[in-house]
């Protein structure tokens, strides 16, 4: 099934080019089945190209998903366009009586700020405890998932001395974990950020379990079974240029930067990268939305009646 999205989403052209299938709302309501409610809240300065990730990746599923945009309130987007954000996102505020069947929490470039010093932080706690009794599953993201292991137990971060940046090899610790599903024993993943979360903070939390780690980077993946929430500290969902449009971008604005590992051929900038962790990003994804569709109920206002 395709995934809907309103046609005239800047994602909607973007996705069926690349062969994704999307639908509107006249054909998905002929369809006798309950799709599955998906949210994003988008954090991201570049609100648009994060929608096409991570409704590239929710849109492969074989099941229909209704995919619903959504930002904090009291924050104001600076690289995105007011009359986009009208259009298309409604504010946590205004979705927070709903349901969802899953629920993502992006990233944000503000990692090095502590918790308390981010301008939304109070509406994000909020928004944290609120998935519990609205959302079936919660996927965080990068500072989302610092951000969310941080508010449930207390796990602090740590400023690296230099951004972690690049393509790196990460181990598949759980086989058989449901996330897992098709997984190679070793695979590479986007890392991009300047904090990162310590093996030894987690393994003093009970009912945490370390699904994905790299020798060089720390920590990717994190579950938290009782909770139904995954933590993701890397990239899976970039594209194969985001990297590169990071490097340039800093480049270009005379911060300094190294030139991200393991990306560029031969490591060489004129040269394009390849995509080479595409296929475990959409594994990923679609063992989550399998795993949530094989649990959430049926009666989507059930969802949080078990907490």
């Amino acid at each position: 099934m395709p995934i809907k999205i309103p046609d005239t989403l800047p994602a909607f052209e973007t996705l069926v080019n690349e062969g994704v299938r999307v639908m509107t709302e006249t054909v998905a309501i002929r369809q006798d089945i309950r799709p599955l409610q998906i949210g994003l809240l988008n954090l991201m300065p570049n609100k648009i190209k994060t929608e096409v990730q991570m409704a590239r990746l929710v849109g492969a599923s074989p099941l229909q998903v209704e995919f619903s945009l959504i930002r904090v309130g009291n924050h104001k987007a600076k690289n995105t366009s007011e009359e986009h954000l009208l259009a298309f996102y409604q504010t946590w505020e205004e979705v927070k009586h709903r349901k969802f069947d899953g629920f993502i929490i992006t990233g944000a470039p503000i990692e090095t700020l502590p918790y308390e010093d981010v301008t939304y932080w109070k509406e994000m706690q909020q928004i944290f405890d609120w998935t519990q009794t609205n959302v079936h599953s919660t996927m965080n993201v990068c500072w989302g998932a610092m951000a969310g292991i941080y508010h449930f137990h207390g796990v602090p971060k740590y400023e690296l001395k230099e951004k972690a940046f690049g393509i790196y090899r990460h181990k598949n610790l759980k086989p058989s974990s449901v996330y897992l599903n098709g997984f190679s024993d070793n695979f590479e993943i986007p890392v991009s950020r300047w904090t990162e979360v310590r093996r030894a903070d987690i393994e003093k939390i009970d009912g945490l379990e370390i699904l994905m780690e790299s020798s060089e980077m720390g920590i990717c993946l994190v579950h938290e079974p009782k909770g139904r929430r995954l933590y993701i500290f890397n990239h899976v969902e970039y594209d194969s240029t985001s990297l590169s449009d990071e490097y340039f971008r800093d480049v270009n604005a005379g911060v300094p930067i190294k030139m991200p590992q393991n990306y560029f051929p031969h490591n060489d900038p004129t040269l394009a990268p390849q995509n080479r962790w595409r296929s475990h990003a959409h594994l990923l994804f679609g063992n989550w939305i399998n795993e949530i569709y094989q649990t959430t109920s049926y009666d989507i206002e059930e969802i949080g009646k078990d907490i």
